[in-house]
């Protein structure tokens, strides 16, 4: 999966992928225990291309490299990139990519009695509410994190 740089921001960078190649590796698809381990296939004939398994909307799919840690107990992290589609219809409690007055943010969306409000899922960082003196769109939903452990 190759990226392309398009923007550094203070809050995040963002990329663009290259889905036009594919990259089939090997996949296990009987599952990896967690638990007691179990017999291993002496071979794997399954593979599974990230582009085709994470991207479902290729013109509207786009990268972001989390900065900073008002996400962790979330599981979002510095560092971590998110896959985020711009072409899906936002709901209460997702996650996703927010411009607010200038910035970009990345924060559960909840919707509350004609109320947005922007929740952090990190206690030393406040809940935003969006009013009307508010810049604000939702740029996109988060649906994939991609970590490295």
């Amino acid at each position: 999966m190759k990226l392309k740089h398009l923007k550094s921001l203070p809050q995040i960078d963002f990329y663009t992928a290259d889905t036009s190649t594919d990259l089939a590796l090997p996949f296990v698809n009987e599952g990896i225990a967690a638990g007691f381990p179990s017999p291993a296939q002496d071979y794997m004939d399954l593979t599974l291309d990230l582009n085709k398994e994470l991207i479902k909307h290729p013109s509207a799919t786009f990268y972001g490299r989390v900065k900073g840690m008002s996400m962790k107990d979330a599981g979002i992290e510095d560092g971590d990139i998110l896959v985020i589609d711009r072409s899906l219809e936002y709901r209460n409690n997702m996650t996703a990519v927010c411009f607010i007055d200038g910035e970009f943010t990345v924060k559960k969306l909840k919707l509350e009695k004609g109320k947005v409000f922007l929740i952090p899922a990190n206690d030393e960082f406040d809940p935003i509410e969006i009013t009307e003196a508010n810049e604000f769109v939702v740029w996109g939903i988060v649906t994939y994190v991609i970590k490295k452990l």
